[in-house]
């Protein structure tokens, strides 16, 4: 059995009507797709066919969560998903993916592979920068940054000054007592 056999939709077995099939993407599904990127992930993908005299209106909608690394503090980034991609496809004489609506598959296949289609819906709603919200990356982290970019001049370093001024702020923000009874228990040594 190969790694996305169980993304094969037999086309040629469904009647005429609206059809159903649901996947549940995780971990290993963008490891076999050799995304390292995603680190993990929690997404369903339902698949809608809707038959109608030999043409196939596939129409998948991906919900759920990917989780990559943040872009500037290096900490797990949690990225909702809701994406939808629909494409028609058809039988014909030989393999033809030219259009970005109409995919022509041979006579001769019973079934088609949905697992790339799904994966690139997936990554596709993924946000190029993968960064947390401000005051949201790790302190340790957000200090080295400030650190090395206290190098910095002119105009950047100065809006960079007050996006980490900005950051600190927060950071400083008055916080519930009971957490703070528990800030010093890391740094204690446990002879």
């Amino acid at each position: 059995m190969g790694k996305f056999t169980e993304y094969n939709v037999s086309l040629k077995g469904l009647s005429d009507g609206v059809h159903q099939q649901t996947f549940k993407l995780g971990r290993t599904f963008f490891a076999n797709m050799e995304n390292e990127d995603i680190r993990d992930a929690d997404v369903e993908v339902t698949l809608t066919i809707r038959v109608a005299g030999g043409h196939y209106d596939l129409e998948f909608v991906c919900k759920g969560e990917v989780v990559t690394l943040c872009d500037r503090c290096l900490d797990d980034l949690h990225l909702p998903i809701d994406a939808s991609y629909s494409i028609m496809v058809e039988y014909g004489d030989g393999y033809n993916d030219d259009s970005d609506t109409l995919l022509i598959i041979p006579k001769t296949e019973n079934s088609l592979n949905v697992a790339y289609m799904i994966y690139d819906t997936v990554a596709l709603a993924i946000p190029v920068k993968h960064v947390h919200p401000m005051g949201k990356c790790n302190r340790q982290m957000s200090a080295l940054l400030r650190k090395h970019r206290a190098k910095a001049t002119g105009e950047d370093a100065a809006l960079e000054e007050e996006l980490i001024d900005q950051i600190d702020q927060i950071d400083d923000a008055p916080t519930d007592p009971r957490w703070d009874a528990l800030k010093g228990l890391g740094s204690q040594d446990n002879d």
